[in-house]
């Protein structure tokens, strides 16, 4: 499979201006999964600065395709589909609005947006028929699903995991959002997930554990070539709202609406910051 050439600056600058997209969505009077969507920026920007090839572009036989199965986190996704030319980066001034494309879950509508996603527990089956369906017509394709921690109590990601150990499908990556946050509360206090990357190599997967919001690290998990018949599982440990003023780490920034005042202290930590 063929790899994209390394360019941390990019990525950087991607993360960021990511951030910032999430943060000026967050004026929607429906509220903005804010400390989700803010997890998952640095994982987002060196997917779609280094590692998809072509994610956007649905004619393409050869491509690979992102999965978004936390689709709460879906003003992430819009933010990296407006930085990386896919969308109208004015249409994200659009999101949760009536007749927008731009919804609280991502639909298939939009370019770079295959399935519709947000059941939760969905995704992982998902990509691994888009793996198993890649390899099976010979193309050159890796599918990559972000999965949320709280999603993984759902038993579909279990059954798609033994499954995709079972049919070695190598061109499959599942990331996983450890932030260890879900709507109810912290993971280990709803339903312990620990210790979960046994968990994951106990099916049978390459299990990698990293800084979610290193790039150095993401870029070294998700870049390098598969091991081969064993599917690859990348735990990104993360901060719910990283470096969000009044919401870094906490249950209440699950989902918000930030006033103007709110909005600018955000943009300001970022811009001091610049992760």
């Amino acid at each position: 499979m063929h790899a994209r050439e390394s360019n941390p600056g990019e990525s950087r600058r991607l993360a960021l201006n990511i951030r910032r997209k999430i943060i000026e969505m967050s004026a929607s009077p429906t509220g903005v999964h804010i400390g989700g969507s803010i997890s998952i920026s640095d994982l987002l920007a060196v997917l779609y600065a280094e590692v998809l090839r072509r994610p956007s572009d649905r004619e393409a036989l050869h491509r690979d395709h992102l999965i978004l199965s936390k689709g709460q986190a879906s003003a992430a996704l819009y933010a990296a589909l407006a930085s990386t030319g896919a969308i109208p980066e004015a249409e994200c001034a659009t999101y949760a609005q009536a007749g927008s494309r731009l919804g609280g879950h991502p639909m298939k509508r939009l370019p770079g947006v295959d399935f519709s996603t947000g059941a939760l527990g969905h995704g992982l089956p998902i990509g691994l028929g888009v793996a198993l369906a890649g390899r099976r017509f010979g193309h050159d394709k890796r599918s990559f699903v972000i999965l949320g921690d709280g999603e993984l109590q759902e038993g579909a990601n279990w059954e798609a995991a033994m499954a995709a150990s079972h049919h070695g499908a190598d061109n499959l990556t599942a990331i996983v959002d450890r932030n260890e946050w879900q709507i109810s509360g912290r993971t280990e206090d709803c339903l312990s997930l620990e210790p979960l990357a046994d968990k994951w190599s106990s099916f049978g997967w390459r299990t990698l554990t990293i800084d979610g919001h290193d790039h150095d690290q993401i870029r070294t998990a998700l870049g390098k070539p598969s091991e081969a018949g064993r599917p690859t599982a990348v735990i990104a440990r993360t901060v719910k709202a990283h470096l969000v003023p009044g919401l870094h780490d906490t249950k209440r920034s699950h989902s918000a609406t930030l006033d103007r005042p709110a909005r600018e202290r955000a943009l300001r930590a970022l811009e001091e910051v610049r992760t």
